[in-house]
């Protein structure tokens, strides 16, 4: 449904996106993650055609179509990162007005209202609206054409936890219509419940593309066990959790394991067998930001 062939965009000297290759199939939800800077904006904005490849191309629909073709972009919506709309207008006019744009039926206006959770705020004008209130109002425009493409560009980075249920039940919906969502996130709190692959672009460049599972087991790999120890490790334990978690080490009163969360219960257990006294215990799961920084060394 959306094809990425070898895309890249170059403002003068700055690569934004470099050769960017990636399919985003019919009823598949993936997000694009990454660091700030890294081009995910960019690459979205060249599906919704608001922007043409240096080189490469970026194709749209059954037909494979470019995305800057207005018959391709008509499969389409999508929601910028920063949603703007007339503070005097209400919010029931704001979606009048795209209704009519996008030839939606008149009965959309009710339902995406009801959906987006804005039915108490629907007469107000948009001027009054926080700022979580605006990001809604801008998923309810995203989801009044009846498109098979949903193209949204940091839709959590301002949601209230209304919107992030408004949010995830878009999401569901579409994925339950078997259409197509290819959303933009830097934090994985907030989408990986809903996504059935991360593209992680680093630098501009596709690091990786990983299933819930994989990302999973990538963090996991990052995560740290931490133990307080009532006295100092006996001579010879630290040599045997090594065997078992290589990166173990001791640190003050602490004994740490670095590393996959399957390692761990084998280390607890070696410190009971050997009568270790454990007078406190921690945990700390692996961070996208760790991610990048291991992925961007590799790209």
């Amino acid at each position: 449904m959306i094809r990425y062939r070898g895309f890249t965009k170059r403002y003068g000297s700055l690569s934004a996106v470099e050769a960017l290759t990636l399919d985003v199939e019919p009823g598949e939800v993936v997000a694009l993650l990454g660091p700030n800077g890294s081009g995910k904006t960019t690459a979205l904005k060249a599906a919704a055609g608001l922007l043409r490849p240096t080189s490469g191309e970026v194709l749209l629909g059954e037909d494979a179509r470019p995305a800057a073709d207005p018959d391709a972009r008509r499969c389409l919506s999508f929601l910028p990162q920063k949603a703007t709309f007339a503070d005097a207008c209400t919010g029931r006019e704001v979606l009048e007005l795209y209704r009519r744009l996008r030839g939606a039926p008149a009965a959309r206006v009710a339902e995406v209202l009801r959906f987006a959770s804005l039915n108490g705020a629907g007469k107000r004008p948009v001027g009054t609206y926080s700022g979580g209130m605006v990001q809604r109002l801008g998923l309810a425009v995203a989801m009044l054409p009846d498109a098979p493409i949903l193209l949204l560009d940091e839709p959590t980075a301002a949601l209230d936890p209304d919107g992030l249920c408004a949010f995830y039940g878009v999401v569901e919906r579409h994925r339950r219509d078997g259409r197509t969502v290819f959303f933009t996130s830097h934090q994985l709190g907030d989408v990986e419940r809903l996504a059935d692959r991360f593209a992680v672009l680093v630098g501009g460049r596709l690091a990786a593309c990983l299933t819930q599972r994989e990302l999973a087991d990538r963090l996991a790999d990052r995560g740290l066990l931490r133990l307080r120890l009532a006295a100092p490790l006996p001579a010879g334990i630290l040599e045997e959790a090594r065997r078992i978690a290589p990166r173990a080490l001791v640190e003050r009163d602490q004994l740490l394991v670095p590393g996959a969360a399957a390692q761990r219960p084998a280390v607890l257990d070696l410190l009971y067998r050997r009568g270790v006294e454990i007078t406190g215990l921690s945990t700390e799961e692996g961070r996208l930001d760790a991610l990048y920084l291991d992925l961007m060394r590799t790209a």
